[in-house]
């Protein structure tokens, strides 16, 4: 679902990029024409006259195809060891704690930071799979999507690129197990689910290009027939789903229903183009070569499940049969687009003790092909007209500092090399979104505004 378009209409952009990284490769002078956001025109060897010069090298901005924004907030706070040892379970713990103090206000300015943050370090969209939604009684606000109207709020004020994935949690286990009392913020039954999201379709009227979608939180929080009854009644959009991310749930999954989860949802739910399975790290050949074949993308979120310990997603499997994958900011412990990049590919080297991993081909620059594969992965996994410099998407991009000691002597796929895996996000100096800048010189234009309100209302939970 997008936004009405004369809502949102501003003047045409014309602008000269230095260097660009475009579908058919690297270019020079590239001039891109903007109307209301799209790319209209991508001009090579464009003439400077009537054009803002863009200096620096510009790259289709990437996507986080996952993120839970409010827990940036506790951020360091699950880094203490318990009496025994911790795992992914043992800091859900400590997230339900943290998420019963947050109040709709409190919401909005960490969400509000960590969109930020994220402009800042490269991502220039966001898919929020949303799934706090009550008050902290569980009791539904009056308005039933004042949470998603909140996430909403803090996409405009940073001008991140939204898709909004309101995320279904009915049971606290497989086989329609009863919730905890922490989980009582999240729950809903399909008809009140339904009808939260029709409100949050009305919460992201107000932005330009946003897209909701639906997010049936994991195999452990719906039943068959929930699920069946969700993703029906939400025809259009992405769908998105927590899936093999910890041997528990592998193993819970098996007991409920002798299949492993990525195997149960490929045999019992219309898995295709609109879905993205987040983590799917626990696969066996079999699954990784049918959850390719269904071209469905997998949401890979590599610091997030380091931070957790939950293991290391099979790319050389995946990317031999041709699967899709996109990165994720997940738990937003650190938020940087080439750091999980960088993270993904290290992940392989250390569990299989080799180097350049994720290429297939020799002489195949590891840095492009994570980021290509990244841009194109997210795009699809978000329902997002992005992902490339080309007429008819949308302009959001990310400038890098050419004059960057450690870009300067560099050229093409050198350069994403170097991005990725020596500067990171200390190379960013622009991000346009909708072919607007909203990050100079590294600094997001609200940054001490939202920089602010993040510190007090950190200090208002007396964490």
């Amino acid at each position: 679902m997008s936004s009405s378009k004369s809502q949102h209409r501003k003047p045409p952009v014309k602008l000269l990029l230095d260097h660009a990284l475009l579908p058919e490769g690297w270019a020079c002078d590239v001039g891109l024409d903007i109307e209301a956001g799209d790319i209209t025109r991508v001009t090579i060897g464009a003439a400077p006259h009537g054009r803002e010069r863009v200096c620096g090298i510009a790259l289709p901005g990437l996507a986080s195809l996952h993120s839970h924004a409010f827990q940036r907030g506790m951020a360091g706070l699950a880094e203490t060891r318990g009496p025994t040892s911790d795992s992914f379970w043992s800091w859900r713990q400590v997230m339900y704690r943290f998420v019963d103090r947050l109040a709709p206000e409190d919401l909005e300015a960490i969400a509000g930071y960590a969109f930020m943050e994220m402009l800042e370090a490269g991502f220039t969209a966001v898919g929020e799979f949303h799934y706090l939604h009550h008050d902290r009684d569980g009791r539904p606000y009056d308005d039933l999507a004042e949470m998603s109207a909140r996430i909403a709020a803090a996409a405009a004020a940073t001008g991140i690129g939204l898709t909004l994935l309101p995320s279904f949690y009915a049971y606290g286990g497989f086989a329609g197990a009863p919730p905890g009392e922490a989980q009582r913020r999240f729950l809903n039954d399909p008809d009140r689910f339904l009808k939260l999201r029709e409100g949050a379709r009305r919460a992201v009227r107000c932005l330009p290009d946003a897209v909701v979608g639906v997010a049936p939180h994991s195999l452990r929080a719906v039943t068959p027939e929930t699920l069946r009854a969700v993703v029906a009644a939400a025809a259009d959009g992405p769908v998105h789903i927590h899936a093999a991310e910890q041997m528990r749930e592998v193993e819970e999954c098996l007991a409920w229903s002798g299949k492993r989860p990525v195997e149960w949802l490929l045999a019992n739910a219309p898995v295709d183009q609109r879905w993205c399975l987040i983590h799917a790290t626990h696969m066996t050949g079999e699954e990784i070569g049918a959850l390719a074949a269904s071209k469905a993308v997998a949401g890979i979120c590599p610091l997030t499940e380091a931070n957790l310990g939950d293991g290391v997603f099979n790319a050389p499997a995946f990317l031999d049969a041709r699967g899709r994958f996109g990165v994720g900011s997940d738990s937003n412990v650190e938020i940087t687009a080439p750091g999980e990049l960088k993270q993904l590919e290290y992940s392989q080297r250390l569990a299989l003790r080799a180097r350049n991993v994720v290429p297939r081909e020799a002489g195949e620059s590891t840095g492009a092909r994570l980021y290509r594969g990244a841009l194109a992965g997210g795009s699809q996994a978000l329902g997002r007209r992005i992902g490339a410099l080309a007429e008819g998407l949308r302009a959001d991009f990310v400038v890098l500092d050419a004059a960057h000691p450690d870009l300067a002597a560099g050229t093409g796929d050198r350069w994403l090399d170097s991005y990725i895996f020596v500067t990171g996000r200390s190379a960013v100096d622009s991000v346009f979104v909708g072919g607007e800048r909203v990050v100079h010189g590294g600094r997001h234009r609200a940054r001490d505004v939202l920089t602010q309100r993040y510190r007090s209302t950190l200090a208002g939970l007396a964490l």
